[in-house]
């Protein structure tokens, strides 16, 4: 496993539990003891089956849950959402009646990330980088899913934050378009600079994408090993064809 010196997000026994209202009051415990590291200009992916608790742990990193444990991203606690972090969920949730640029532009308007005066540039910027400004004025329904959910990656982006959570967001995509997104998303995290978290049941997606694959159990939620994946990126589609790429497969397999 390759060792994190300076943590861009640093997870320390997190810790969640939800309780149920009501007259049998019951406490599910989703998450423990959760140890992980994400470094500067890496894409940590976290494999796990259905209910495991990726989801939770991500919202626990954005500041969307409280949990115990400690986590900072450059240091500083998570005490509620931040725009030095980004979420993209799976599903693109682009306002139908917006334009893809007005879409972009929401991301600024709630967040607030920067003065008025620089939306309009950081818009362009962001769909620059995700290849749809030849696409700005469609509306959602005029696009492919791929294409959605690049306009989400852009909205995202727009806010220029410094660590991207990703929530299975090629999940539901047909092969080839989910193939050329992962693609994609290895050119966008090598031009931003970006620290990225991203949570999968791929094991393909989790090896093709990952510096290193954290392999999650469930009964609680917990990490129970760490893989790091040495074929360096970019990565090209013909790695998954490759004899080392099966034999990662197998082992991580094994491992869930």
């Amino acid at each position: 496993m390759s060792v994190i010196t300076e943590p861009i997000v640093d997870l320390q026994g997190v810790g969640k539990s939800f309780t149920r209202a009501g007259k049998q009051a019951k406490t599910r415990e989703v998450l423990r003891d959760v140890t992980l590291r994400v470094g500067a200009d890496e894409i940590l992916t976290v494999l796990g089956p259905s209910g495991c608790g990726k989801s939770t742990l991500l919202n626990c990193i954005a500041g969307l849950e409280d949990y115990d444990g400690a986590i900072t991203v450059h240091g500083h606690p998570v005490t509620a959402p931040s725009t030095d972090v980004a979420v993209v969920f799976q599903a693109p949730t682009l306002l139908p009646w917006r334009t893809v640029r007005a879409n972009v532009r929401y991301g600024l308007e709630l967040s607030k990330a920067a003065p008025g005066r620089e939306w309009d540039e950081r818009v362009d910027e962001a769909l620059d980088v995700v290849g749809l400004h030849d696409s700005a004025d469609l509306y959602p329904r005029q696009l492919s899913g791929g294409m959605q959910q690049r306009a989400n990656i852009a909205r995202a982006l727009a806010v220029r934050p410094r660590v991207l959570l990703m929530d299975e967001p090629f999940g539901a995509l047909d092969a080839i378009t989910k193939e050329r997104m992962q693609e994609e998303l290895q050119r966008i995290v090598a031009v931003e600079r970006l620290s990225v978290m991203f949570i999968t049941h791929d094991i393909s997606e989790a090896i093709y994408l990952g510096n290193r694959v954290a392999v999650m159990g469930t009964n609680p939620g917990g990490v129970r090993e760490i893989r790091a994946i040495p074929e360096p990126r970019p990565r090209a589609l013909s790695y998954k064809r490759s004899p080392a790429f099966q034999e990662l497969y197998t082992e991580l397999w094994d491992a869930l």
